[in-house]
């Protein structure tokens, strides 16, 4: 193409769900803006309750409320684009802030990846240490463990940032998802993304398996140390406490593996069912977790209860 021909894209139109009907945009944005709000509403009621509770102030916790943090920040980068494509059709986002939907995006998830790991760690520590899990757990490493997470976060997004930005974009400029990432964005370049897509590629599955190796080491070993509890009710019990965990790992890796490793080993999806698979994996457990933090977890559904109860005698006493 001649130098003179060349438009270079300015902004991007997020498009969603391409064989979406008309007729169902005020659905779907009511749909995304409900998961929006039970995000913010769940994940704020376990950060008070963690505040607010000095028995909660413990090194697990601190993990997930990394966590809450992370879910409430990932959903506040990618629903509010998407819902007003939808509620006002208006796709638009700039060049640069496309750029930054797309960091924060691969950031977030490269750092609950990495806290997941940390909890499972936690949990380790727990069950196979437990006469040394004060002294092996302490705050103080618990912190540098979440610090540690929060900057090796950091590596690959800011790599993928730094390959993909000067790329010359002069095609169209419809993104085919329902926010930016690599993937997407990349596509759109006037340029062969080979050598782009695998380093890109494989520091996604450095981060998902590296994460997934330590978590599934940790609770390999959980199992065996388990497995020598001469009481099933104790076994029971021991397996209890890493059940939140474990729901919310398969929430969370299962299905990024299989969405990663079939695009690019040639499995085929229609555009539309690829993008509500992505939907479900980014956005479900974000709303999901507060949930299984406060049902699954006893000293948590305790606190609640507690509080619940108080409530009602203040309001009963201020009837009388």
């Amino acid at each position: 193409m001649p130098a003179g021909n060349v438009s270079f894209v300015k902004d991007f139109v997020i498009l969603g769900f391409p064989g979406l009907q008309p007729h169902y945009y005020g659905l779907v944005s009511a749909v995304l803006f409900l998961v929006y709000v039970f995000t913010i509403v769940g994940n704020a009621v376990f950060f008070a309750s963690f505040v607010m509770t000095r028995s909660l102030q413990k090194p697990v916790y601190y993990c997930i409320i990394n966590l809450v943090v992370c879910d409430v920040l990932f959903s506040t980068t990618t629903l509010p684009k998407i819902i007003g494509r939808y509620w006002f059709q208006d796709g638009t986002i700039s060049f640069l802030g496309c750029f930054l939907q797309m960091f924060f995006v691969h950031y977030f998830g490269s750092v609950t990846a990495c806290l997941l790991a940390v909890m499972a760690i936690d949990r380790y520590a727990a069950i196979c240490f437990p006469l040394r899990y004060h002294s092996i757990m302490t705050n103080r490493n618990a912190f540098i463990l979440i610090l540690g997470s929060w900057l090796l976060g950091l590596i690959g997004p800011l790599m993928m940032i730094i390959r993909a930005y000067p790329l010359p974009y002069c095609a169209s400029n419809s993104i085919v998802h329902c926010y930016c990432d690599h993937i997407a964005i990349t596509t759109l370049a006037c340029t062969d993304r080979e050598e782009y897509s695998y380093p890109a590629f494989i520091h996604a599955m450095i981060v998902l398996l590296g994460s997934l190796a330590v978590i599934v080491f940790s609770y390999c070993t959980i199992i065996v140390a388990v497995l020598r509890i001469s009481s099933a009710q104790g076994r029971l019990k021991t397996f209890s406490t890493c059940s939140p965990q474990l729901i919310i790992i398969a929430l969370f890796f299962l299905p990024r593996c299989f969405n990663y490793l079939s695009s690019n080993i040639n499995i085929k999806f229609s555009t539309d069912l690829r993008l509500v698979i992505i939907m479900m994996y980014s956005l479900l457990p974000p709303m999901i977790n507060p949930l299984i933090y406060c049902l699954r977890t006893d000293e948590v559904k305790k606190v609640l209860i507690k509080k619940l109860k108080r409530k009602k005698i203040d309001i009963k006493s201020v009837k009388t």
